[in-house]
């Protein structure tokens, strides 16, 4: 319904996943907390406090919400997703049962550009291999050699033009470097050159940096096709999901030398990533850091909390998601 009386009664809340202070302490007494961290914590919730729930906050991607999950809370009304991505959540049944879903996007978009440009200079002028090769002691011998990858003959294909996409554009058109990009259909305001076809698109840059949602409709669509398209000079910097990229295929196109070289920032089956992709020389790795730092954490972590109070409060949510669009309670 659209506005109405809201009632005085308790709200009794889920906190699914691990535990956040601005999460746990963002709440005034009208609400009761009932947190469980991991999915076998969940499962040792009673059927009687199962009933009484509203509302759930997901503090982290790393614990699901499909439709089984959200089939045990009868009055479930909103799900409060940590993470712009929410791939972890069945958005398609939460629609279907009247369960509102938000995510935090904004908050974090600029944190994500910020990883995605910084991890493609460091993969192409091989940053983390000269830091070894100064603490090594080897600097005191030789120079050490040359940089095959620069930014300065460069051309970029972005899969993806959504906030981050276009923040990361913003500061690939800062450095004078050449953008385009393969979304399903070109992107509202934005003037860089359009590829519907994403072969086609990698046959025409040597870089793809890879910033679209995870879930089946992009799963391994960087593929050993793609990796052909994009030749021997070819970088990959994906800080999008590791379902998005294909990951053997990867593996093998680095090995044989169908492309250059990767930055990674998401894998597979995180936190475990590939034995063969943590001895590579011509790959940077990062521990899924895109927009871990202190102040954007945060930002997120509010999000969640403010997403469920204005539900409660009886006012719009302040980001839905797009399967379940904005509207009062």
């Amino acid at each position: 319904m659209v506005g109405g009386n809201i009632s005085s009664e308790k709200i009794d809340l889920l906190i699914y996943g691990p535990s956040k202070p601005i999460v746990d302490n963002g709440f005034s007494d009208q609400f009761v907390l009932h947190p469980f961290e991991t999915i076998p914590d969940l499962e040792r919730l009673t059927p009687a406090v199962a009933e009484k729930i509203r509302g759930m906050a997901v503090t982290y991607n790393s614990v699901r919400g499909d439709s089984k999950t959200l089939a045990r809370f009868p009055k479930m009304e909103i799900v409060s997703s940590f993470g712009v991505g929410y791939d972890h959540i069945d958005a398609a049944y939460a629609r279907d049962h009247n369960i509102m879903v938000t995510n935090t996007p904004d908050v974090l978009t600029e944190e994500v550009a910020d990883i995605a440009f910084g991890l493609l200079i460091a993969t192409l002028r091989e940053f983390i291999k000269a830091d070894r090769y100064l603490r090594s002691g080897l600097w005191l011998t030789q120079n050490f050699p040359l940089s095959v990858g620069s930014l300065r003959d460069r051309k970029v294909g972005m899969v993806g033009m959504g906030r981050i996409g276009q923040a990361i554009a913003r500061r690939l058109d800062a450095s004078r470097v050449p953008v385009v990009y393969h979304t399903r259909k070109p992107a509202d305001g934005v003037s860089h050159k359009h590829y519907p076809d994403l072969i086609e698109m990698a046959k025409a840059v040597d870089t793809l940096i890879v910033i679209v949602p995870g879930g089946p409709s992009t799963a391994k669509m960087i593929n050993a096709d793609v990796m052909k398209a994009l030749g021997p000079r070819g970088v990959i910097i994906n800080v999008a999901r590791g379902s998005v990229v294909d990951e053997q295929a990867l593996i093998s196109a680095l090995k044989s030398g169908t492309i250059l070289a990767a930055g990674l920032d998401v894998f597979e089956k995180e936190p475990n990533v590939p034995d063969e992709l943590r001895t590579m020389q011509n790959v940077v790795l990062l521990p899924h850091i895109g927009s871990a730092s202190v102040v954007t954490r945060n930002a997120m972590d509010q999000l969640v909390v403010d997403n469920l109070k204005a539900w409660f409060a009886g006012k719009p949510p302040l980001t839905p998601v797009a399967e379940t669009p904005a509207k009062s309670r």
